[in-house]
């Protein structure tokens, strides 16, 4: 067991200093127009939206480069639409009503991701959210595969992602009531249809075996970095206990991780994921570009009350996991005792 010092001890203090950080925070929000709070983030998903019919054509091209650069709009859009796009429908951070949010992560996290809505919002919002870094719960432990070794895990396991979401989705929609479940697949298979019909329609492709082929390698373009962010950003840090899990602030201080603004995953996977990962955790219901705006208040005030701000490069993180791979990912990790905060 590992223990933490350092936090503020006196037992309301915890609700006390998330309070103010969330005064701050408001203030800021406030401060902000529609167009910070909304509109950025809804344009460039619209802006990737836009850009699939130029990425399709490129790929009538019989020059390699065109080729390529349409192989290449079309797996940073994809990731666009089914990362960032999936990822702030879910928090309901796109827009401000309640049904729209509901219309838009079915369309990004159904159609465009092939995966059940309701099961991503209960995996990441109420699980992973809640139970940030709680051993059994929101543990990051479904990125765990200690069957895999390092290698097979870091280079390879990402290019099965494209196959296995619509796989793990079917097996998820047995559990659902049929009325659910019969909605889902058809929307899962009007978005995995729709992709296979315009590589043959559009792009020009000759046989269904190289449009599948195409399917894969688009939606597998940004699977590695996708992946390794996952891990990077909450496996290592200190895991807590069901029964001693501590504070809000002081679990998501200690539990999450932020990267260095990388501008193709800022774009692709959004701030909230990529540089703003700690602010998310925080405040999951703002998008991208206010997690951005707000990251200075939040790093100064952690940095100003003394708590935990964690922060690495992807390159360190990589160069980590692969030489402690078996502690991280194979291994049952270490509870960590937060000393005074219990």
């Amino acid at each position: 067991m590992e223990t933490a010092r350092g936090a503020p001890q006196r037992s309301g203090g915890a609700e006390v200093l998330l309070s103010e950080l969330q005064e701050r925070v408001q203030d800021v929000v406030r401060a902000s127009s529609w167009w910070e709070r909304h509109g950025v983030d809804c344009a460039i998903l619209a802006l990737s939206l836009f850009a699939l019919p130029p990425g399709f054509l490129c790929l009538r091209s019989e020059n390699v480069l065109v080729f390529v650069l349409g192989i290449t709009i079309l797996g940073v859009c994809h990731s666009t639409l089914t990362v960032k796009g999936s990822h702030l429908a879910t928090h309901g951070a796109l827009t401000e009503s309640k049904r729209w949010s509901k219309i838009w992560a079915l369309f990004f996290v159904e159609v465009c991701t092939a995966f059940p809505a309701e099961y991503a919002k209960y995996g990441h919002v109420k699980i992973h959210h809640g139970y940030t870094n709680v051993l059994g719960l929101g543990d990051s432990s479904t990125w765990r595969l200690p069957c895999l070794n390092r290698y097979v895990y870091m280079f390879l396991a990402p290019l099965s992602i494209p196959i296995i979401t619509p796989l793990v989705a079917v097996e998820r929609l047995r559990n659902v009531e049929r009325g659910m479940a019969l909605r889902t697949l058809g929307l899962i298979s009007l978005g995995l249809y729709s992709h296979y019909w315009l590589l043959l329609n559009v792009s020009g492709f000759q046989s269904p075996s190289s449009a599948l082929v195409c399917m894969i390698v688009t939606r597998s373009l940004l699977a590695h970095p996708y992946l390794h962010v996952n891990i990077f950003q909450h496996i290592g840090l200190p895991m807590f206990s069901r029964d001693k899990k501590p504070r809000r602030i002081h679990m998501m201080s200690l539990g999450v991780l932020n990267l260095p603004r990388l501008p193709v995953l800022d774009w692709a996977f959004g701030h909230s994921i990529i540089s703003c990962h700690v602010e998310h955790h925080l405040f999951p219901s703002l998008s991208d570009n206010m997690c951005l705006k707000v990251k200075p208040v939040v790093s100064q005030f952690l940095h100003e009350k003394q708590l935990p701000y964690n922060e690495d490069t992807y390159l360190a993180r990589f160069r980590l996991f692969l030489s402690r791979y078996e502690e991280f990912m194979v291994q049952a990790p270490p509870i960590t005792e937060l000393v005074g905060l219990q």
